[in-house]
């Protein structure tokens, strides 16, 4: 695929490589911009399930005294 676009990509190769780094912004803006923000409620990361008690957290330390 990504040698399929750079064939039909117009220039020598310094224009292709800023026509390339030009879509890739493009689509990096893109889904920072409206996709991502339209996935967000339906993805399930508001849902954590962390307890507390168990795994025994708070930056206590274990093994050797000292």
């Amino acid at each position: 695929m990504y040698g399929w676009i750079w064939r039909h990509l117009p220039g020598n190769t310094p224009v292709r490589a800023l026509i390339s780094l030009a879509l890739v912004l493009g689509a990096v803006y893109t889904l920072f911009t409206w996709v991502f923000p339209w996935a967000e409620p339906l993805l399930p990361f508001g849902d954590v399930t962390v307890d507390g008690e168990a795994g025994g957290g708070g930056g206590e330390q274990r093994g050797a005294a000292g």
